[in-house]
């Protein structure tokens, strides 16, 4: 082939690769766009924390109201929601608590903070957070809230990240900075390394007890920890973002099922057996899962057509029936009442 052939099948491979581009850029852009048309309808309003019958949640609809903490009807989780003025990356509450993990940008950085508000979602107290909003929850007495950061990288799934989780008491403002101050029982022996890591805690309602992630020399444990003693202890391996159930029996948690790979599966530890279930849900789920009652779970994961928003999805938390929509447009959802 003589040299000006070899340029002109070049030039057009280049037009034929750029077609290609502009045609899967167009397609894109709309199964976004059809996305965005079937978003549920949503108003500006009050939202408070303290009615009893609804369901809280960051709202996905594109539109002016993204990233709003909104709610609905608890029965009625796909209809029209109604926004607040309170933005977040992260949000949970709990007993008219609430703690929204907020990112701004600031003159050098994000400025990033963890707002506790109170039922009406006004701001009772501000703290800086030392990297990137990731996990938030409240106690079910609504004086403790915990929240985790990256403090590098930005996915679980990374070849390396950092994290840090502190708790504050919403009653004396006292804070916990990081959970790695706290002695660590492992394997029934005192541990201590420079590569642990904490994350995605959950409370109990004794207004002491709590679980977590802990990471270390390659794998993650669920601990309990104790807030009077300063105390953690190894329960169980490969268990990430726990959640505990009401009757506080097991917990609900994102299990790695390919090591090195970002993919995990939903299961559910019972604490007294360590017997584990795997849920319904065969999907990656990369998030803390909430509890709506003791037999159901629900959680995020990437709506269809989309980069950037979620779906809220429910399934039975005993291993049985099939996953559906609970709310379309929607992360880090929470229980009102």
């Amino acid at each position: 082939m003589t040299r000006s052939r070899r340029l002109l099948v070049l030039a057009l491979a280049v037009l034929l690769l750029g077609a290609l581009a502009a045609v899967a850029v167009l397609r894109a852009s709309a199964r976004s766009e059809q996305t965005r048309k079937g978003d549920p309808t949503v108003a500006q309003g009050k939202v408070t924390l303290g009615r009893t019958d609804g369901l809280a949640f960051l709202n996905g609809a594109q539109g002016p109201h993204r990233g709003a903490v909104a709610s609905v009807a608890a029965g009625a989780p796909q209809s029209g929601r109604t926004a607040s003025d309170l933005t977040c990356q992260r949000f949970y509450a709990a007993a008219g608590t609430g703690v929204c993990l907020n990112s701004k940008p600031g003159a050098l950085a994000q400025d990033n903070r963890a707002l506790i508000v109170d039922s009406d979602l006004r701001t009772l107290h501000s703290f800086p957070l030392a990297g990137t909003p990731s996990r938030a929850r409240v106690s079910p007495s609504g004086h403790f809230a915990a929240w985790t950061v990256f403090v590098a990288g930005e996915s679980y799934g990374a070849a390396f990240f950092s994290t840090r989780t502190s708790i504050v008491d919403t009653r004396t403002w006292t804070l916990e900075p990081d959970l790695e101050k706290f002695s660590i029982v492992k394997d029934g022996r005192p541990y201590t390394s420079g590569d642990v890591n904490f994350w995605g805690v959950t409370f109990s309602k004794d207004d002491d007890t709590f679980y977590a992630t802990l990471a270390t020399a390659g794998q993650t444990y669920l601990i309990r920890g104790s807030l009077s003693r300063r105390e953690v202890t190894t329960l169980a391996q490969n268990v990430e973002c726990p959640s505990l159930s009401p009757d506080e029996t097991r917990v609900a948690y994102k299990k790695r099922v390919m090591r090195g790979a970002s993919l995990w599966r939903e299961h559910v530890l019972d604490l007294s057996t360590l017997r584990e279930t795997p849920l319904a849900e065969k999907r990656s789920v990369d998030d803390q899962a909430l509890w709506l009652d003791d037999r159901t779970l629900a959680y995020a994961l990437p709506a269809d057509g989309s980069v950037d928003t979620t779906d809220l999805w429910t399934v039975p938390a005993d291993g049985t029936g099939a996953p559906r929509v609970l709310a379309p447009a929607a992360s880090s959802p929470t229980r009102l009442g």
